[in-house]
């Protein structure tokens, strides 16, 4: 071995090929074909209907249908506007099965759609400007992968009043995210008192009402750094922060980087659209 490098040498149980992101106009619907290879599909916006063999599926936003190699599938209505979804081909190969063997359901909802889109983006980054690297592309596919087959966060006694309400509370969290909302005010408006309303959340989903609220802005700053060409303090704002330097900081804290950094390495992406 040499002394100034390591060397590692080992076989990949897959070998991934192309990846993008489709973004529809409307117009079209998903080809009637047979592929040789595997393909990942994960619902970015909207809703995607198809079917494999026979078998339909509506695929809806965060979550992931895999398509078999060998298989005719096809869509079973036009692409609807607003549909955004990623896409990867990968193969497998001929190697003996052992016990870090990953079970991927055919259609799941992602437990952290989040992580999963980052996988996607730096795939598609590293194919505009690096071209495909194996070794890289396939462990990178290998992490969507796991990602795929990691549990959600699961709801328990879902008819409870505990958890319908817990449910209301993340309701109103994901669709009115950018206004002032806090933990009392969510009370108020769900009729109910702050402290019973927060464990009531934390009971349902494992998070505070805060923790919730940050994740949610958190999720929709991502998006629009990455999509559009606003300004870093235009973005925190309409996403719900009020203090630009508080947002940085959650957000270096989330991800490791700066919104400004993180925009520069996610920002370029092969999109095809139809």
């Amino acid at each position: 071995m040499d002394h100034d490098s390591l060397s590692l040498g080992f076989q990949m149980p897959l070998q991934a090929s192309n990846a993008g992101l489709f973004v529809s106009r409307g117009q079209g619907i998903h080809p009637d074909r047979v592929i040789p290879t595997f393909e990942l599909i994960f619902v970015k916006e909207g809703c995607l209907s198809m079917e494999e063999e026979g078998h339909p599926f509506d695929i809806r936003e965060g979550e992931t249908l895999l398509l078999w190699p060998g298989r005719r599938h096809r869509g079973l209505q036009p692409y609807a506007p607003g549909l955004s979804f990623y896409w990867v081909h990968f193969g497998l190969r001929d190697l003996p099965h052992d016990e870090m063997a990953l079970t991927v359901p055919q259609h799941a909802a992602v437990g952290r759609p989040d992580h999963l889109a980052l996988l996607f983006r730096r795939l598609i980054d590293d194919q505009e400007t690096l071209g495909i690297r194996p070794l890289s592309a396939s462990l990178t596919v290998l992490l969507m992968l796991q990602e795929v087959t990691a549990p959600g966060r699961a709801r328990t006694n879902s008819n409870s009043s505990v958890t319908l309400l817990a449910g209301r509370a993340d309701s109103i969290i994901h669709s009115r995210f950018h206004e002032g909302l806090t933990a009392s005010s969510l009370a108020n408006e769900l009729s109910c008192h702050p402290d019973y309303l927060g464990r009531a959340f934390r009971q349902t989903y494992n998070l505070t009402l805060t923790e919730a609220i940050h994740r949610r802005r958190l999720r929709q700053a991502r998006s629009l750094l990455l999509e559009s060409a606003d300004a870093v303090d235009v973005v925190a704002r309409s996403c719900g922060f009020e203090e630009v330097g508080y947002f940085r900081r959650l957000f270096k804290r989330q991800e490791g980087l700066s919104p400004s950094a993180f925009r520069q390495i996610y920002s370029r992406l092969h999109v095809n659209t139809g």
